[in-house]
């Protein structure tokens, strides 16, 4: 994918929300929660300080992740739903 997040943004693909309760019934889309976890596509390079030095970010690609369930800005790329998050706004790394 060709999009690159600049300072302390993380492109996230969120994961898939569970279509049917414990009890069976089927949840439509819209109804649903809306996911509070991911996996990290891209991040970008880090936060510069006040004296310019960079600052890497804790997360990578790849990693999967905790976030905000508002947080971010969700957007659509080649068909498929993302959420780019500034890292503030991630709550935490799985595994």
């Amino acid at each position: 994918m060709p999009f690159k997040p600049l300072g302390d943004r993380v492109l996230v693909e969120p994961a898939v929300a569970e279509t049917k309760s414990k009890g069976g019934i089927i949840i439509p889309d819209t109804a649903g929660e809306k996911p509070t976890r991911g996996k990290v596509i891209a991040a970008g390079p880090g936060t510069r300080t006040e004296d310019g030095r960079l600052l890497p970010l804790d997360v990578k690609k790849g990693d999967m992740v905790l976030y905000g369930k508002w947080s971010g800005t969700e957007v659509k790329m080649d068909g498929k739903d993302y959420v780019i998050l500034k890292e503030s706004d991630i709550l935490g790394v799985e595994g």
